[in-house]
């Protein structure tokens, strides 16, 4: 659940920097993709801790 959160947070992250740096259609998508990549493997990484930590 959390990785999900992650990857789409992190791609709307990475459109709305790409829009306040006024990039066309394929910047906001190469920034959405490379931030929802990113953010998931954060997530991941967090949950794989914190299932080890709880349980």
């Amino acid at each position: 659940m959390l990785v999900i959160v992650g990857v789409v947070g992190g791609a709307i992250w990475g459109s709305y920097l790409a829009r306040r740096r006024t990039g066309n259609r394929l910047d906001i998508l190469q920034y959405a993709v490379a931030s929802a990549i990113a953010f998931g493997l954060v997530a991941l990484f967090a949950t794989i801790v914190l299932s080890r930590n709880l349980s």
